[in-house]
């Protein structure tokens, strides 16, 4: 007969390994489980997430986050390569990245549009880029030093409130804003980055001279200073002023999401008008990236037939990658001659537009 002592031991070494094994197997279940995404990343991709890998890579983004974090989430989950991000406008990221130099933390810049990536460029702080990924958009949509690559377009439109305003009573011209007709009734988005990147084309395209006198009577005419895109076009569709000029597709996302009690609509400038330019947005690599490989790989994404159809589906902009259709809700594109426009200058007239657009006073409007 077994001593009682004994049985006792054995009995709670058995459970003990009962225990043991129910833990392991929790755990090795728990560690089955496969991820999926959510909400918008979802929209890019659906499937289970693969295991984390080591590869990592940092991200200066002057995109913003709610549009860019669903496609950096949907990029982790299928291909496993960790992502930092630091948000802010493209002014101040490729400032940071001046600063920073050959030390920065940043392997990819993602830029509103070519002008700031143009700035770096100019300073030589960013890597060439594979042709393989150059091939995927038109010419007129990359960099011909082969340091950037745009990944989606913005028109630049007027969009008016439709109560006050139709179409046939609007200019053909941006150059007709000056006019009595519309005085003390448009928005300027100075401070905005893609209004920069708006003015510094034009001051490329005609000039300081003309440029700088434009804004100064625009001024003299009342024009009115909001921070950004989307406050003009909720101040228009509210009647709290007439017009603005802004980038298309807020006045689309804000009409989903409010319905008819939003009365603004986009109009785009007649006659190829430089008002209604095309603005890309733009990534590139830094040169100080030890990175390559796995930046390109996320370039890849960016471009890739699931994203594209994300921007131009979710977000109402013009996708950028060959053989993507835009939004069947967006007009199509009459925007002012890209081939015309050398983005790789812009980056030399970048300090130079922000120099006029605080010395003509808007700012304080």
């Amino acid at each position: 007969m077994k001593h009682p002592t004994k049985i006792k031991r054995l009995t709670t070494n058995i459970f003990k390994i009962a225990l043991i094994a129910t833990i392991g197997f929790f755990l090795s279940s728990c560690g089955d489980e496969k991820k999926e995404l959510e909400g918008a990343a979802k929209d890019i991709f659906s499937g289970e997430c693969v295991n984390g890998t080591d590869a990592s890579i940092v991200i200066y983004s002057g995109r913003s986050e709610n549009l860019i974090l669903p496609v950096i989430e949907a990029f982790e989950c299928e291909t496993g390569i960790k992502v930092d991000t630091r948000w802010g406008s493209s002014t101040e990221m490729a400032l940071l990245i001046d600063e920073e130099g050959n030390k920065t933390q940043a392997d990819i810049f993602l830029s509103r549009s070519p002008g700031p990536v143009g700035y770096l460029d100019g300073k030589g702080y960013l890597a060439p880029i594979s042709s393989n990924i150059l091939g995927g958009v038109d010419e007129r949509m990359r960099s011909q030093n082969a340091t950037w690559v745009g990944f989606s377009g913005r028109q630049r439109v007027l969009v008016y409130n439709s109560d006050e305003f139709s179409e046939g009573t609007l200019p053909s011209s941006i150059f007709d804003l000056t006019g009595a007709d519309f005085k003390g009734k448009v928005a300027i988005p100075g401070s905005n980055g893609s209004f920069i990147d708006w003015f510094t084309i034009l001051i490329d395209q005609y000039g300081d001279e003309t440029a700088e006198l434009w804004i100064n009577q625009m001024v003299e005419n009342g024009a009115r200073y909001y921070p950004n895109n989307r406050s003009i076009v909720e101040a228009v569709g509210r009647g709290e002023i007439a017009m603005g000029l802004v980038n298309h597709y807020y006045n689309y996302k804000i009409s989903a999401a409010t319905g008819a009690e939003h009365k603004a609509s986009n109009y785009v400038f007649k006659d190829n008008d430089i008002g209604g330019t095309l603005i890309i947005s733009a990534a590139a690599i830094t040169e100080s990236s030890q990175k390559v490989s796995e930046a390109e790989e996320f370039f890849m994404y960016l471009l890739s037939t699931q994203v594209q159809t994300y921007f131009t589906e979710s977000t109402y902009e013009y996708p950028i990658a060959a053989g993507v259709q835009p939004n069947s809700a967006l007009p199509e594109l009459e925007a002012f001659e890209i081939g015309s426009i050398n983005f790789d200058s812009l980056g030399e007239g970048f300090e130079n537009a922000n120099r006029i657009i605080e010395s003509s006073g808007i700012l304080n409007q």
